[in-house]
């Protein structure tokens, strides 16, 4: 189950920082490299328009997508 929690706080509702957890406003960059590194082992990263965002993997739950509250 993710912890990374999209704030939807850039423009468009674009996801420019993260709560993992108890760290909360974590930039998309730092989060982005944190995935890279294999510290969220059930997220990846994706580019969308150039620009990388954390995902959660797919499964069947909607409770721990990064975009739950959406």
């Amino acid at each position: 189950m993710s912890k990374i929690r999209g704030r939807g706080d850039g423009p468009g509702g674009r996801n420019e920082h993260y709560d993992v957890g108890a760290r909360k406003n974590i930039p998309r960059r730092n989060i982005v490299a944190e995935i890279k590194r294999g510290e969220h082992a059930d997220t990846h990263v994706v580019k969308v328009r150039g620009r990388e965002y954390a995902r959660d993997n797919p499964d069947n739950s909607q409770k721990d997508n990064v975009n739950r509250d959406k």
